[in-house]
């Protein structure tokens, strides 16, 4: 499967423009079955306003999963249903968040995964409502575990229970902390015998450092730090599972 990562930058007041960029970076990569955005990809993390353009992400995701015959993956602020709201936010007369992965297939269907662990640091907690399931969704063969930002730092809550060949990060990962990232991102695909795929944004703090690891946690696309562009690899799914077989580490799991 050829999987494409897109390391951009957003303009957050200004969405059309940030969409028709990313679509310009995504004609880069043609013929991917995969294209894998940043977390907030339209409007940045923790925008004002940032809900407010849900529904028009979330159809422009369509557009372009349908234009490219391939899967489209990013997060986007949707808000939550009223019926979901705490007691407590009801009574401030709040709106509580969503901060939503989205997976979209070329025939329209989707699946979504709700960030499960808000950057408390940041105050994530304060405008948005944790999410409750872990998401695995199958696309042309491959199964991939849905993760947001955060979620990176949590090993348990994303461990391979031999139910996912791949994992997702989409995020807006700081340059000072970008350490961290790297180092995480290559851990995962070792301890879970998957491949990996990181996409961070780049402007202002942010530096990218985008990246695919295989299950040997060899990096086989990544893009330039501080660059906007694309990478692509191919999941060879054949040969993940020759390693899986000949080095059964996911069979002594906790």
């Amino acid at each position: 499967m050829k999987t494409a990562i897109v390391q951009h930058e957003i303009r957050e007041r200004d969405v059309e423009w940030t969409l028709q960029h990313i679509a310009g970076l995504m004609d880069e990569q043609q013929g991917a079955d995969l294209y894998v955005l940043s977390e907030m990809f339209a409007t940045g993390f923790m925008a004002e306003g940032a809900e407010d353009k849900a529904e028009r992400v979330f159809a422009w995701m369509k557009e372009q999963a349908q234009r490219r015959n391939a899967a489209i993956a990013g997060s986007v602020a949707v808000s939550v249903k009223s019926e979901e709201w705490s007691v407590k936010s009801e009574e401030r007369g709040e709106r509580l968040l969503r901060n939503r992965l989205y997976f979209v297939r070329p025939d329209g269907s989707y699946e979504y995964y709700d960030k499960r662990h808000l950057f408390s640091y940041a105050g994530e907690q304060e405008t948005y409502a944790a999410g409750e399931r872990r998401v695995v969704t199958e696309w042309r063969g491959v199964r991939f575990l849905l993760q947001v930002c955060y979620d990176l730092r949590f090993p348990v809550f994303s461990r391979n229970h031999d139910d996912y060949d791949a994992m997702i990060y989409v995020a807006n990962w700081p340059q000072k902390r970008r350490e961290v990232w790297q180092t995480l991102l290559k851990a995962r695909a070792l301890e879970n015998q998957c491949f990996v795929i990181g996409v961070n944004i780049v402007g202002n703090e942010y530096v990218g450092d985008s990246v695919i690891h295989d299950a040997y946690g060899h990096t086989i696309a990544q893009c330039t730090p501080g660059k906007t562009e694309t990478a692509a690899a191919e999941l060879d799914m054949n040969e993940l599972q020759r390693f899986r077989e000949k080095f059964p580490v996911l069979r002594d799991r906790d």
